[in-house]
């Protein structure tokens, strides 16, 4: 009942403030850098927290301060620029009884809506409340086990293969019989995973990084988290953060262990550090990189949401065939087709071979081969794009997917 009084009582004073604008003019509210210049400072008080608990690495956290301080500096000289506020010219009279009309149809309708969609036994929350607030609720967040227990199966998920559910269960009695052969664990792992069996798959994962004990690298450790993240349906669960953060620890440059970092942010409520990670990436590239689509899927609504503008860099178009090839293509027949076609992939591998190219470009004929259904050439592609790009890691990571999909990669 107060706070309907107080509602009432301030309804009234906002409708005689709007009333004496309407008839008289009055001054503009304080510029917007005012408020700028408060939630930038709180932002940065925020990174100093995240900095000393660990959350962000030091490169992070020297590039978001630098980012937020340039802010700070630019939101100071708007609001020396614009001063204290701009005085509006008062506007021509009007009919007061058309104004008064107008303020209560505005203050009901705003009281009415409040009513129906507000939270009126709601207190103020500040910047720093919401920010403490969502800590509390990443800290409380559900462990793996419930979150696989609340994560529905995949009504999509294909049949195992026979074939490969043998070879798995042929893995599993060689670990039980010799549980230190690591190189049998990194298989076992393997082949759990292709079959779907993410849990199994990271517990085989766990017994491999005991295994390898604290020289285990970041790699490693980010296969531990994104099996967890499957298993999950997608979420970042403690666990997996945990995993991760030792993999920054390692590997503070991880495209994947970035990747699932900010995604762990984005689910958590704090946008401004997800897009942080993901800006990084996204810019850093490179452009075949796995994380780069799902980054571009998803950080126009982080940057909204942690309020930043921004514009993503252009994606990067892959090579195909030119007007020529279209324009001849359109009066083949389908043999002539394949064979037009084949000779593009041809062209492609021998290109591959004698020159070498990028991570993209493996990829793209292993690919072709696999949709034409030649999978010995597809299998010949990927161990050579692994002896090409052995030194790029990043890149082979993307050549793998494409393996995968053309059924030659575990």
């Amino acid at each position: 009942m107060i706070f309907w009084i107080l509602a009432a009582a301030m309804a009234l004073v906002v409708g005689g403030a709007i009333a004496l604008t309407v008839l008289k003019g009055r001054d503009v509210a304080p510029p917007a850098a005012a408020f700028d210049l408060s939630v930038y400072r709180a932002q940065l008080e925020a990174i100093e927290k995240d900095r000393e608990r660990g959350t962000l690495s030091p490169e992070d956290y020297e590039r978001a301060r630098i980012e937020i301080s340039r802010k700070i500096l630019e939101a100071d000289k708007r609001l020396a620029s614009e001063g204290e506020g701009n005085a509006a010219a008062p506007p021509k009279p009007v009919n007061a009884l058309a104004a008064a009309g107008a303020v209560v149809a505005v203050l009901a309708g705003g009281l009415g809506l409040y009513a129906y969609l507000g939270a009126p036994g709601a207190p103020d929350m500040p910047y720093d409340l919401r920010l403490k607030l969502i800590e509390e609720k990443r800290a409380n967040r559900p462990d793996q086990a419930t979150a696989e227990q609340n994560t529905p199966p995949d009504p999509n998920r294909p049949a195992p293969d026979p074939k490969v559910e043998q070879l798995v269960d042929r893995l599993r009695q060689v670990v039980k019989a010799r549980p230190d052969d690591t190189k049998g664990l990194g298989f076992l792992v393997q082949g759990e995973a292709a079959l779907g069996n993410y849990r199994a798959a990271y517990e085989a994962q766990r017994r491999l990084l005991e295994k390898l004990g604290p020289d285990a690298p970041a790699e490693e450790w980010v296969n531990l988290a994104e099996l967890m993240i499957l298993a999950a349906g997608g979420y970042v669960s403690p666990e997996a953060e945990r995993a991760l953060m030792e993999a920054m620890k390692r590997d503070p440059k991880n495209g994947r262990a970035r990747y699932y970092a900010g995604l762990m942010f984005a689910q958590g409520g704090r946008p401004d550090l997800a897009f942080r990670f993901w800006r990084a990436l996204l810019e850093e590239g490179p452009p075949d990189a796995p994380w780069i689509a799902p980054i571009r899927d998803q950080i126009q609504a982080v940057a909204e949401a942690a309020g930043e503008r921004y514009t993503p860099p252009p994606a990067m178009a892959m090579p195909g065939p030119d007007a020529g090839d279209v324009a001849a293509a359109a009066g083949m027949t389908d043999a002539e087709r394949q064979d037009m076609i084949r000779g593009m992939v041809g062209r492609l591998a021998e290109r591959l071979a004698t020159e070498g190219g990028s991570a993209a470009e493996w990829a793209r004929l292993i690919r072709a081969y696999g949709v034409l259904g030649e999978t010995e050439k597809a299998r010949k592609a990927w161990a050579d794009a692994q002896a090409a790009l052995q030194d790029d890691p990043a890149g082979l990571d993307s050549v793998r997917e494409a393996a995968r999909g053309a059924g030659v990669a575990e």
